[in-house]
């Protein structure tokens, strides 16, 4: 008889600051990786990830004892050290933030292995890697290269907030960090709470807010803020910042020294703020770049992986792609803490077990990041039964055709397809689609769908062997983190003459004006056949009848919802909004055949605002 060998199961864990997740790997391959906050519906929830653990082990048909390895994606003990140091720096005006962060560290985050044991019922290994080594694992394991130097960067780790190295074959070498409290992630987190939108969750609106200012305090920033040297590297003067010491990012100082308080949440954001955000966004692309080159010359390396929350900066990710000396570069999609739990557990199976890594150097292993839940037919259909929802089945083709033809009615389609996605980005399977090519559209989406602020823009999927016609994009894009100028045949002209902040909006700028930003760029997504077929067959077939190759995809969610998981939380979100059209699975709902549903004048109160 034939024995089947054992395969080995690796559980990788983050949790307790932001976007806990879980990540199981299989034999080295990446079987399942999903954010908690999709089954609490707690935008980047931070608490132990049982739901998403639990998920984890079914999609493998595993139980826990089947497991040989747990481990989790930082080391709390040398975190609180950094806790606790900072606290006798700052002594006394940081007792207040040390006294409040204390019960928490006493009941859970010191107590990791035993939360795992108690609540996993789990008797094995567990093991602990660095924060830092996390993210680098999460950007060099899973990428095409064989080679390639890593740069992370974030708020803070244990004591970390940036670190680069070289990965080469199934080695890491993280060869040199950058030290608590000079951060920027924490630098960008600041001026995001200076300008009212909410730290760990508002900064990619600080990042869209920026083209809509300029970079009037960048001298400022650079001369009073930070030290900046040559290599990246800086220093901050902690004179402005709060962080240490108190509850606030910023401090009065701070204040003085831009002229104002920090911006009320949800008040009207004026010209000051919009200079605000496009003076930090300037100076961050300046850090961001120097770090490249220095990266450069110190490796040699052609290739770059990067991770850490501040890789979410796709404008700054595209300038480096533009205008940094390495050849290619490739970012993990779940650049935030989520990704710790990823890179964690390939950092076992790859260097502390010493398995051999295969790459061919185009191909990467994050299977297109549609690592989490998927539905089946039946479970959807009987869902839509019970809720005595109106919808027609339909077979792959009919769906791309008429989906297609839906969106050049100007319809707007949520679109429920497969495994959910690993990040923050909605990448074809939980998504909201649209007609990019529509003035009204970004507007419409804003206002009426995700009930958002309206300067929010919008991003384009594009076909893959299209995108260079459309944009100036060097190699592919498939996880939405490069920002690329939309080429010059396709743009429309405008004068910006007596006009400022979001007055600019109301100008048509290219042939795809809903998902061109005021300065005539995009968040590009490409998409190949392989990777996602139903989507890509679905656009094709837009281009197929529109000669245009590109569609407007948003999260499907609004605003402070994590993106839909469930079929029940896609239908909600569809009749709740004034979306057209549902497709889920091989069914098509039409929101005009549907039941209203009743009062339900609270919901927009539910979910917690970014």
């Amino acid at each position: 008889m034939f024995l089947k060998p054992n395969k080995t199961y690796i559980l990788g864990i983050s949790c307790f600051y932001h976007d806990s997740a879980a990540c199981l790997i299989t034999d080295g391959q990446v079987a399942a990786a999903v954010q908690e906050e999709r089954f609490s519906r707690k935008k980047h929830d931070f608490d132990f990830p049982k739901n998403a653990i639990d998920y984890c082990l079914k999609e493998a048909g595993i139980e826990i004892k089947d497991l040989n390895f747990v481990v989790f994606y930082d080391k709390p003990f040398v975190k609180f050290e950094r806790i606790l140091e900072t606290a006798l720096v700052y002594a006394p005006s940081g007792i207040t933030q040390f006294v409040r962060a204390i019960p928490l560290w006493l009941k859970q985050k010191l107590w990791i292995s035993e939360l795992i044991r108690k609540d996993l019922s789990y008797k094995g290994k567990i093991l602990f890697s660095q924060h830092h080594e996390s993210h680098a694992a999460s950007a060099f394991y899973p990428c095409p290269f064989k080679e390639a130097a890593f740069l992370t960067m974030d708020g803070v780790g244990e004591w970390d907030t940036a670190s680069f190295g070289v990965g080469r074959d199934n080695e890491l070498d993280i060869q040199y960090y950058l030290r608590f409290p000079h951060s920027l992630g924490l630098l960008y987190s600041a001026f995001t709470y200076y300008a009212g939108f909410k730290v760990n969750s508002g900064e990619y609106k600080l990042m869209g807010l920026a083209p809509y200012g300029r970079p009037i305090y960048k001298d400022l920033i650079l001369n009073e803020l930070i030290d900046l040297k040559d290599d990246g590297s800086f220093r901050m003067n902690m004179k402005y910042f709060g962080y240490c010491n108190t509850l606030r990012m910023t401090n009065s100082h701070f204040n003085h020294l831009f002229g104002a308080p920090p911006r009320q949440p949800e008040t009207r954001i004026t010209q000051k703020y919009m200079d605000i955000a496009a003076s930090i966004q300037a100076v961050t692309e300046e850090i961001v770049l120097k770090m490249a080159r220095y990266v450069h010359k110190v490796t040699g390396q052609n290739n770059l992986c990067l991770a850490g929350g501040v890789a979410l900066n796709c404008v700054g990710n595209g300038r480096i792609l533009r205008e940094g000396p390495f050849k290619n570069i490739w970012i993990q999609p779940a650049s935030g803490d989520a990704g710790g739990a990823l890179g964690a557990a390939l950092l076992i199976w790859y260097k502390y077990l010493g398995n051999k890594r295969i790459v061919d150097g185009s191909h990467d292993l994050q299977r297109a990041s549609l690592l989490g839940p998927s539905y089946s037919d039946s479970y959807i259909e009987n869902f839509l039964k019970e809720s005595s929802a109106v919808y027609r089945q339909l077979g792959q083709d009919s769906i791309v055709k008429e989906v297609s033809d839906l969106i050049i009615e100007g319809k707007v389609i949520g679109w429920f397809q497969g495994r959910i996605e690993f990040g923050p980005r909605a990448l074809g399977a939980r998504s909201i689609i649209a007609d990019a090519r529509k003035a009204d559209m970004q507007l419409k989406l804003n206002l009426k769908i995700k009930y958002r602020e309206s300067f929010r823009p919008f991003a384009p999927t594009v076909l893959r062997e299209k995108a260079n016609e459309w944009f100036d994009l060097k190699g592919d894009s498939p996880y939405m983190l490069l920002v690329a100028a939309v080429k010059e045949e396709k743009r429309f002209y405008v004068s910006e003459e007596n006009k400022s902040g979001f007055e600019r909006l109301k100008d048509s700028r290219s042939s795809i004006p809903a998902v061109t930003h005021l300065d005539y760029t995009a968040r590009v997504q490409t998409i190949a056949r392989e990777d996602n077929p139903l989507y890509y067959d679905l656009i094709n077939q837009f281009y197929q009848k529109t000669g245009c190759p590109v569609i407007i995809n948003t999260s499907f969610n609004v605003r402070g919802e994590p993106l839909v998981l469930t079929p029940e939380d896609a239908f909600r979100c569809f009749m709740r909004t004034e979306m057209d059209y549902l497709v889920m699975g091989s069914f098509l709902l039409d929101k005009t055949k549907q039941k209203p549903i009743e009062k339900d004048l609270k919901w927009q109160k539910e979910f917690t605002l970014d």
